[in-house]
């Protein structure tokens, strides 16, 4: 449909009806398609403009699909920061290149018993951040963009990201 295409790049804030909705299934025809090689590349560079943000769900982005992706080099604390100079960069740092997974159509399939507190944002409440309750492991079934399946296990705050995005696909702020 051609609203799909519409999108803005803009992450859209609490209020906005689709934040709300249930997120549709990426139908299988879109997948290894340019258009949805454009929805991810929408969502990257709309999450690349929030440097505290680690990952996006499409609604964020006005799109109601079961996608979301995660910075990836944006998870890990680097062990010494600032010291990763090229000796041809004239003292200057350089920025980690960026690492994007993508999740189309995601499934939680295993949760730890175990939770843990933490304090959460969230790039569509701005400012706001809450105390949850969150599983520690986390194992999530998805596809790729191209439409093989994946399946990843994973602990602290990716579990935790895993579990806060599938919950955007679900029409939960």
């Amino acid at each position: 449909t051609n609203d799909i295409l519409q999108h803005m790049k803009e992450i859209v804030q609490d209020g906005a009806p689709i934040l709300r909705k249930v997120a549709k299934p990426v139908p299988k025809e879109l997948f290894g398609t340019a258009k949805l090689t454009q929805i991810i590349a929408d969502m990257i560079e709309a999450l690349d403009k929030e440097p505290e943000g680690v990952a996006l769900a499409a609604p964020q982005i006005g799109i109601p699909y079961r996608l979301f992706i995660v910075r990836e080099d944006r998870t890990v604390i680097p062990e010494d920061q600032g010291s990763t100079l090229d000796p041809n960069s004239q003292g200057q740092t350089l920025k980690p290149e960026p690492k994007v997974e993508v999740y189309v159509n995601p499934e939680i399939i295993k949760t730890s018993r175990k939770r843990a507190i933490g304090e959460e944002g969230c790039l569509s409440t701005k400012g706001v951040y809450g105390v949850i309750k969150r599983h520690e492991r986390v194992t999530i079934s998805a596809h790729h963009s191209d439409g093989k399946k994946f399946t990843r296990g994973s602990g602290g705050l990716m579990a935790q990201i895993f579990e806060h995005e599938v919950g955007h696909l679900n029409g939960e702020l």
